[in-house]
């Protein structure tokens, strides 16, 4: 009977939304079977390394115990960017006497800018940019130099997770979010040498394909507005315009710290969505999307649609209310949404079993992020900012060392 109600009398209104949940579905499934079927290069190329560190006002706790990560792994030199203001961290790093750290102060106009500024002063092969909160696994330096072997291969980005993500449940809901990327989303465009956004949190460049295009990453401007974030992907799609290839190594692995707090946590989404979009309407209307395999344009345009497709999963389940048997309708409804996302996080959920019980949230939190979110990210797409990095505070909102034992971390206030 609900059938009746829902296909035969009203099938008009739940064609579209079969047809855009059948291609969502359709694209992960492709890029779910493409991811299985990577393998993360190994061979005993190496090269020199330059890691560059970008510094605004962070925790020096957090800058230090992430440092030791970057230097038990050999780089030939760490050039850390500190704002002027960061005294504390710059007396910190000084007094290690480590030849290998060269600290360059530096009055911050953006990420951008150190970037710019720690770049040009580095003298090796391959430039690691790196986050001041991320820290190094064992092996991720030897890992990310492998792909560059070919010299096709102009980056190479890394497997990501959450520092500690049990310290919140915001930290815990963030980590299955990032973990499913680089388990079923990454290594299917990984396989065709077209990742399109190597995080800036630790990726790998060839000095020689960034160098020309550094000034693009500086300045570059977006419907007459400097844009202040999403260096990472600028930087990506700059590289794959030249013809090289973006590689994503899974035994290359780092740990970030990721805010603690609702509030931060929204921030930070409103923030990359607002990049995604800048970074790659760019790059369609550049035309550079349309050199790049199949996978990654099919990945590209699901990421700029994900508020459609979210849209008409919320319709069919509000549509279920009018429906003659709504408790039924309902209960299936959500059922499926639930089921859905079981589904879509197996990946995850087989390395964390434990995170099912977590699943009702995370489904209303991804909802909450591909839906208003995202929304509003693309309405104010141009809108600068870094959101979660205020002068006059030292970490990020909630990502300070201190985040990971306070009260507050652990109740997710």
């Amino acid at each position: 009977m609900i059938e009746h109600w829902s296909v035969v009398e009203h099938w008009e209104l739940f064609l579209p939304i079969g047809v855009i949940g059948a291609i969502s579905w359709t694209v992960w499934l492709v890029r779910k079977l493409l991811s299985a079927r990577y393998r993360p290069l190994v061979n005993d190329f190496r090269t020199t390394t330059s890691v560059v560190v970008p510094s605004f006002h962070e925790d020096p706790d957090v800058l230090e115990r992430c440092l030791d990560t970057w230097l038990d792994q050999g780089p030939d030199e760490v050039i850390v960017v500190l704002d002027v203001a960061d005294t504390e961290a710059r007396d910190r790093l000084m007094v290690r006497s480590d030849p290998r750290i060269h600290v360059m102060m530096f009055r911050h106009a953006g990420k951008r800018s150190a970037l710019g500024v720690g770049i040009r002063a580095a003298r090796f092969d391959v430039l690691v940019l790196t986050d001041s909160d991320t820290a190094w696994e064992p092996g991720l330096l030897d890992a990310v130099q492998m792909p560059f072997v070919d010299p096709l291969v102009g980056a190479v980005g890394t497997r990501q997770n959450v520092y500690e993500p049990h310290s919140s449940i915001w930290r815990r809901v963030a980590d299955w979010i990032i973990d499913l990327r680089y388990l079923d989303y990454v290594p299917a465009t990984a396989r065709r040498g077209g990742v399109v956004c190597l995080s800036g949190r630790t990726a790998a460049y060839r000095r020689s394909a960034v160098l020309p295009v550094l000034t693009h990453v500086e300045h570059e401007y977006f419907l007459g507005r400097r844009c202040v974030a999403g260096d990472d992907g600028r930087l990506t799609w700059l590289v794959l315009a030249q013809g090289y290839r973006t590689e994503h190594q899974d035994s290359a692995r780092a740990l970030s710290m990721f805010p603690a707090t609702f509030t931060a946590f929204c921030k930070q989404r409103v923030r990359w969505s607002r990049n995604s979009y800048r970074c790659y309407l760019t790059a369609v209307y550049q035309g550079w999307l349309w050199r790049q395999p199949l996978i990654s344009q099919l990945t590209v345009f699901q990421i700029l649609f994900t508020p459609v497709t979210m849209f008409a999963t919320v319709y069919y389940v509000a549509a279920a209310f009018t429906s003659p048997q709504r408790d039924l309708a309902v209960a299936l409804g959500i059922t499926w949404l639930f089921v859905g996302r079981a589904i879509r996080s197996f990946s995850h959920l087989r390395r964390k079993p434990a995170d099912l019980a977590i699943l009702p949230l995370v489904t209303l939190v991804i909802m909450l992020v591909a839906l208003p979110i995202k929304t509003w990210a693309f309405v104010t797409m141009n809108k600068q900012g870094w959101l979660t990095r205020h002068a006059d505070r030292i970490g990020g909102e909630g990502q300070d060392e201190a985040s990971l034992t306070t009260g507050d971390a652990r109740a997710g206030a």
